[in-house]
């Protein structure tokens, strides 16, 4: 493999630094002279090195691997360029992150058949609904809603359209007349959920005659953990609201019953988001692939991202 070594020093700058301009200034360079060396050696290796947005850099676990091995005696570079060229077969360590409620992704089937087909990927997932910065917290790829992912990033469908739903126990309603529209839910103690313990509540948002409008409800117990929330929704402690997929088993069992179905219309649902499609890991490839086959089994999954 024949590899201009000239490159590697502009790596190893990148990677002290975690900042283009920074390492630009240590190596007396441009910073766009830079960006082209690191392009020109992940072309010449044929994988990504290093991720970069409009808010950080941070290297990928080939990168990581490479520079570490650098930064032991010459004699091992040849061993660690090899280590950090492309393979056919999609192996590794794949780093994911995702919110609580992207039932889609985290209901069981979609990674256990990823991870039946690819033995070599080991997959460590992070649920938290904490919104973050995938790239300098060291992740391959995320799920969020759509609404709340950054315009830089690469955004592949999981599933179809959600739809938020608002619901009460039979017992709770037995006691309760059923609210007929959103703003009678203030009269109602309502089950609700915040993302982080500084933060206000999240709102209900509704749609009436095609105009959008939330509601703060008189939240009387406020979690932020979704299947508290139903828990204590099918103890009859009041109205709850969640994204359909996670009420759904639970309005076929009767134990749910769904509310204000004229007021909440769908929305555009979850995407596997990721940084970059120019010489992306097998690894991530493959979870893409995968991605799109479910969604559409029809297919053989020739459309990918590169």
């Amino acid at each position: 493999m024949t590899m201009d070594l000239n490159l590697l020093p502009l790596l190893l700058a990148v990677a002290k630094e975690r900042n283009f301009r920074a390492a630009a200034d240590r190596m007396g360079v441009t910073r766009s002279a830079v960006s082209q060396s690191i392009r020109r050696l992940e072309d010449q290796l044929g994988t990504a090195l290093v991720l970069r947005t409009t808010r950080s850099v941070h290297l990928t676990e080939a990168g990581a691997a490479l520079v570490a091995a650098l930064q032991s005696p010459l004699t091992e570079i040849g061993g660690a360029l090899e280590t950090a060229q492309a393979r056919d077969v999609p192996r590794g360590h794949l780093k994911l992150t995702a919110t609580s409620i992207a039932e889609p992704f985290l209901s069981g089937p979609l990674l256990a058949g990823f991870v039946q087909n690819h033995p070599e990927i080991t997959v460590d997932v992070t649920v938290t609904d904490e919104e973050f910065d995938i790239v300098a917290h060291g992740f391959d790829a995320g799920v969020r809603l759509g609404e709340v992912i950054e315009k830089d990033m690469i955004a592949v469908p999981v599933g179809g359209d959600q739809r938020e739903r608002a619901a009460a126990s039979p017992a709770y309603l037995a006691r309760h007349d059923a609210p007929s529209h959103p703003r009678e839910l203030i009269d109602h103690p309502c089950i609700g959920w915040r993302r982080a313990p500084e933060l206000a509540p999240h709102r209900w948002e509704f749609v009436e005659n095609g105009q959008p409008f939330d509601v703060a409800v008189n939240q009387t117990f406020t979690t932020n953990d979704l299947r508290l929330m139903i828990r204590m929704a099918i103890a009859g402690a009041g109205i709850t609201f969640a994204p359909e997929d996670c009420l759904r088993e639970h309005f076929d069992t009767g134990a749910l019953v769904p509310l204000l179905e004229r007021f909440l219309p769908p929305f555009t649902g979850f995407f596997l988001y990721f940084p970059q499609r120019r010489n992306m890991a097998p690894k991530l490839r493959a979870l893409v692939d995968h991605v799109r086959r479910l969604r559409h089994p029809g297919k053989d999954g020739g459309s990918r991202a590169t």
